[in-house]
């Protein structure tokens, strides 16, 4: 076989990503294949043929790549659809609704009716079908519609507006449900190739990918006063319609449930963000079971504790944590003596809330702010539960105080 010469595979390992074993393999064995291959020469020609020949072989590993990265695609698509649906809402509007959405309509009838639009996919083989609370919130009739085009009624089992999910139930039987794979938010890396599928104004099944831009997100839910922890952020494309659809990691499986979308004009802007499905595993059984789910609740409110508010509060340097700023009135952590903040300052023109406790730990484990402490009480406690509080009261003194938590208001 003939030997490649140095300067080609110099050329060669300069291109190749990182990784790339089997491409260059294959690459060797299509260059030695040839039993009629060029023998080397010397001057120009040899330079005219090296130029040529490593143009091709760069131009059908590059082919290769994108082959690949368009199967990948492919595959993830043809896995998932089975799975997704296109879930259209009729919603009643009452009384003030309408009169807020139509002002200078007063000629509509009381039982005016609103469509809405959006996405969802299979749970399991009973018709079970998840989406966004926001997306079936007031709904009168709820229509499935499968990538068979079968179109099916769905009745709302239960929904948590704290999370923004809720559950569906198909009213009559489809034959050939295919749950969707789940996968795990918790392992979800940014940089990794996220997927979407859904109904972006009102086009069904379209697919749009990019990749994780964050994890860790805190976001509030858009009918709730609640905060929604590691929340996934995509750039893949997210728009009206997306909402309650899959967002997929590289095996088809769902990482998370789209939701909002960072937008001043009403559509994609790059930033999208999803529930994690690791939030979903906790909340739709209860759902399913109950038609709501109960979440803890300490009963404060608060922030991260900033190096500015440390060093007016005169903590030690370095103190990090989570600042109770207000403690809610017969509330867990009223009664398990936490206290808010008793003063503020303004300082260059910025006003701080100061004096509060400072919660540093729980049941052992570290808080740095208070997206700790939402994700440690969202994942790790129920109600009735006992933790115990790290403490740093705002004279700087410690304490571990122990709280029974209570159940989180179904009002924010």
């Amino acid at each position: 076989m003939e030997r490649l010469n140095t300067k080609r595979t110099k050329s060669l390992r300069n291109w190749l990503l990182p990784g790339s074993l089997g491409l260059l393999l294959f690459i060797i064995a299509a260059c030695g294949g040839d039993s009629a291959a060029t023998p080397e020469t010397t001057g120009a020609t040899t330079s005219s043929t090296e130029t040529t020949q490593t143009v091709s072989i760069e131009d059908s590993a590059a082919d290769q790549l994108v082959a690949a990265q368009e199967r990948v695609m492919i595959n993830i698509y043809r896995k998932a659809l089975p799975s997704v649906v296109n879930i259209r809402v009729i919603q009643g509007l009452e009384g003030n609704d309408r009169t807020r959405q139509f002002p200078n309509a007063p000629g509509i009838p009381d039982d005016f009716l609103q469509r809405g639009e959006g996405s969802g996919f299979v749970w399991d083989y009973k018709g079970r079908i998840i989406t966004n609370q926001h997306v079936v919130d007031g709904s009168e009739t709820v229509t499935v519609i499968f990538s068979d085009r079968t179109q099916v009624l769905a009745k709302v089992l239960g929904g948590d507006k704290d999370s923004d999910l809720a559950v569906l139930e198909l009213i009559y039987p489809k034959e050939g449900l295919m749950p969707i794979d789940l996968g795990d938010s918790d392992n979800v890396l940014v940089g990794q190739l996220a997927v979407a599928i859904g109904a972006p104004f009102g086009q069904s099944f379209t697919m749009t990918s990019g990749i994780v831009s964050a994890v860790g997100r805190t976001i509030r839910s858009s009918s709730s006063n609640f905060t929604v922890p590691e929340v996934i952020q995509t750039d893949a494309p997210i728009n009206p319609g997306n909402s309650g659809g899959p967002l997929l990691d590289r095996h088809g499986r769902v990482v998370g449930i789209n939701t909002q979308i960072i937008s001043r004009s009403g559509s994609s802007a790059g930033v999208g963000l999803a529930v994690p499905i690791n939030i979903a595993k906790m909340v739709v059984p209860a759902l399913i079971e109950d038609g709501r789910y109960e979440y803890s609740w300490l009963g404060i409110s608060g922030g991260p504790l900033g190096a500015d508010v440390a060093q007016l509060m005169e903590l030690p340097k370095g103190t990090r944590g989570a600042l109770v700023i207000t403690v809610n009135r017969n509330s867990p952590a009223g009664d398990g003596g936490l206290t808010g903040s008793d003063r503020t300052e303004v300082v260059n023109g910025v006003q701080y809330a100061l004096g509060g406790d400072t919660i540093v730990g729980i049941d052992g484990s570290e808080i740095r702010d208070m997206t700790d402490l939402i994700v440690y009480l969202t994942k790790h406690t129920r109600p009735g539960d006992e933790i115990m509080l790290d403490v740093i009261h705002g004279d700087g003194s410690s304490e571990q105080l122990s709280v029974v938590l209570g159940t989180r208001p179904g009002e924010g």
